[in-house]
């Protein structure tokens, strides 16, 4: 299945109907900053704040005698 042109201009009229002529660039605009932000966080090495400590380990409490 290939697109032509027919088809894309059919959806790009239908984009057109559904969002309205004003909508369409800050759409465009939202998904350029965060395509730019997804491929910033890629190249980022990883954060250099430690991870937070274990939390302690408290000591298991002794095995119940019977006997006692």
């Amino acid at each position: 299945m290939e697109l032509s042109p027919m088809h894309l201009l059919l959806i790009l009229i239908i984009v057109v109907i559904l969002f309205g002529g004003r909508r369409i660039p800050e759409l465009m605009r939202g998904l350029g900053t965060g395509i730019k932000e997804f491929k910033q966080g890629m190249r980022d090495e990883p954060s250099t704040t430690p991870p937070p400590p274990p939390p302690p380990v408290t000591p298991a409490p002794p095995p119940y005698d019977e006997k006692k």
